[in-house]
């Protein structure tokens, strides 16, 4: 799945667009790691306890929103973000959302087709152009 912040893809046409998909968790801080984080933050620096709660909240709702998108068919989300805000004391939000679409890379000669898309577009050409090895076929059963 091919993901950007962007409203466009260089070199690739959007053929469909599914609407907006989001992936979406709230998270509770635990009290160790909340106790551990306001220690540290008297010192400054990098609360990691905090910024890996971050992290993994950021891949679950991602994954989420993959999820959603290609359950509609679509192979790219376009115009992406991310969302968080705090609810009540310990609990964060965090939401990343975006549109779905179906892209197609453009191919050499088309207007606005990049390196990429070339390179996409020639790949594809070449494994529908191989002929496909026939199935084994089951051995006879014996009786």
């Amino acid at each position: 799945m091919l993901i950007v912040t962007s409203n466009e893809i260089p070199g690739h046409r959007i053929d469909a667009v599914f609407g907006e998909v989001m992936g979406l968790t709230v998270r509770s801080r635990d009290i160790g790691s909340q106790m551990l984080a306001g220690f540290r933050s008297l010192g400054g620096g990098e609360l990691p306890e905090m910024t890996k709660a971050l992290y993994e909240s950021r891949q679950e709702v991602m994954a989420r929103m993959v999820n959603e998108a290609q359950q509609r068919g679509a192979n790219a989300i376009v115009a992406m973000r991310f969302d968080t805000s705090e609810m009540g004391t310990n609990w964060t939000e965090v939401c990343a959302y975006g549109t779905a679409v179906y892209v197609l890379p453009l191919g050499e000669g088309e207007p606005g087709a990049t390196g990429q898309s070339i390179y996409l577009t020639k790949t594809a050409a070449q494994q529908t152009s191989q002929p496909t090895p026939p199935a084994p076929s089951a051995p006879p059963t014996q009786f």
